[in-house]
């Protein structure tokens, strides 16, 4: 009989801390099969969890339809999606937990390092890639680097997710910033930068660039960590699995100066919220617009929007664009060799489908994808292509990664100090006191 992952209380510990709270099962599809409920199943199902709803969510059903058609049809794939974020953490640490693991999981990156410390997840071999004809080298090497924890491969990235400077077409023509191909003239240094804002700004009349921060801390984060690692020498944030604060604070100050300049200047908003921030560009009362990139779609549904996207410029010494990848792991369980094969399949056939997953604004972590003509040839995604090869992940921490408490904290002082509410040097202080209890605490995962 297979036993899963032996109940203790770091599990436990593990499975609460996951999400810090742990809500009931709505918000998941009706098709929850095994897991935590356990309907009977068809042996040869493979079970796969993700959190993709939207248009991710309708592309990856396209790739899951894909690989149905060739392993068997419908009976060959049960897929679960889950309401994204903590509640998903939480419901498959809990499942693994009590031996009901999918046989695949979506993780972001920066969730699959806690899931590895807690033994959530197993590592995947040179022999498991072998196995369907990958290696090391056909992955992005920023995004292949960033999942090897302890000398271990934890999980295979699917796609680099950066933040990106999106642009109204329209606006930055008429203010004098694009060239005889209609694609936004290179900016680099901030002089230039700025130099830009000032123009776009003379042409809407107002703003010139919109970053959500009002009810919304992961863009202020993202924005503040890519400019803050633009910066030579710009150390970790946090250090030894989020124990130890080792921000530079003159570094964060100059980027939190500049970035309350821009407001006091007119040139960013002191406060949007996300659908606003993203309805002055496309309504052309802003030029620029900061977001990952993942709203393209929302840009290409807008009726007569002429736009753009290119990475963040760099302002300072270096360029560096804040990102997470979305990945494939296996959660603990016992598994034969064929079911193991079996399950390393299903991610080649993602992996062989990424143009799909493209289409939506992610680029490909998978090199044979990404580094294809047909791929270079889609506009705009091949116009920031180039930001996954200065993706700058978060720093491991236990609370830390894609929508966890230390984005919520930092985040929303950052938030404050583009609305004007609070000094830099008052954020940063306040960020300390609010973070000094997860500083002190442990890790349920040593």
């Amino acid at each position: 009989m297979a036993t899963g992952p032996r109940v203790t209380r770091r599990g436990l510990l593990t499975a609460g801390l996951a999400g810090l709270a742990l809500p009931a099962l709505a918000g998941c599809s009706s098709t929850i099969g095994a897991g935590l409920v356990g309907a009977p199943l068809n042996p040869s199902t493979l079970i796969y969890w993700n959190l993709f709803g939207g248009g991710d969510g309708t592309r990856m059903q396209a790739m899951e339809a894909g690989y149905q058609k060739t392993h068997g049809g419908p009976s060959s794939l049960q897929s679960t999606t889950f309401a994204w974020g903590n509640p998903y953490y939480s419901k498959l640490t809990l499942a693994t937990v009590g031996n009901k693991p999918p046989d695949v999981a979506i993780a972001h990156l920066t969730r699959a390092k806690p899931l590895a410390d807690g033994n959530i997840v197993e590592e995947i071999t040179d022999a498991d890639l072998a196995s369907v004809g990958l290696s090391a080298s056909d992955f992005n090497p920023k995004a292949w680097a960033q999942q090897r924890t302890n000398g271990k491969n934890i999980a295979i990235p699917l796609d680099t997710h950066p933040v990106v400077m999106f642009y109204n077409s329209d606006v930055c023509q008429k203010a004098g910033l694009l060239d005889s191909n209609g694609k936004l003239k290179p900016i680099t240094g901030m002089a230039e930068f700025e130099a830009a804002l000032k123009a776009v700004s003379k042409v809407t009349g107002g703003v010139a660039m919109t970053s959500a921060n009002v009810s919304e801390t992961a863009t202020p984060w993202r924005l503040f960590w890519t400019l803050y690692n633009q910066h030579n020498n710009a150390s970790p944030f946090l250090s030894d699995n989020g124990s130890r604060l080792t921000v530079d604070e003159s570094i964060a100050n100059d980027v939190l100066t500049t970035m309350q300049r821009w407001v006091t200047n007119g040139w960013l908003n002191s406060g949007l919220n996300y659908a606003d921030a993203e309805a002055q560009m496309f309504v052309g009362k802003a030029g620029f617009y900061i977001e990952g990139e993942w709203e393209l779609t929302t840009a290409e549904g807008i009726k007569g929007l002429k736009f753009g996207m290119v990475p963040i410029p760099t302002l300072f010494d270096k360029p560096a664009a804040q990102a997470d990848s979305h990945t494939f792991v296996l959660p603990r369980k016992n598994r034969t060799p064929e079911e193991r094969k079996q399950a390393m399949g299903f991610i080649k056939s993602m992996l062989d489908q990424s143009m799909t997953w493209a289409a939506g604004g992610h680029i490909p972590a998978y090199l044979p994808i990404e580094q294809s003509a047909a791929y270079k040839k889609l506009e705009p995604q091949a116009d920031y292509a180039e930001a996954a090869k200065v993706a700058v992940y978060d720093d491991p921490a236990w609370y830390g990664g894609s929508g966890s408490t230390f984005e919520n904290i930092v985040g929303a002082q950052i938030a404050l100090v583009q609305q004007k509410s609070l000094s830099p040097q008052g954020a940063m202080q306040a960020i300390k006191s609010q973070l000094s209890i997860y500083l002190n605490t442990p890790s349920p995962l040593a």
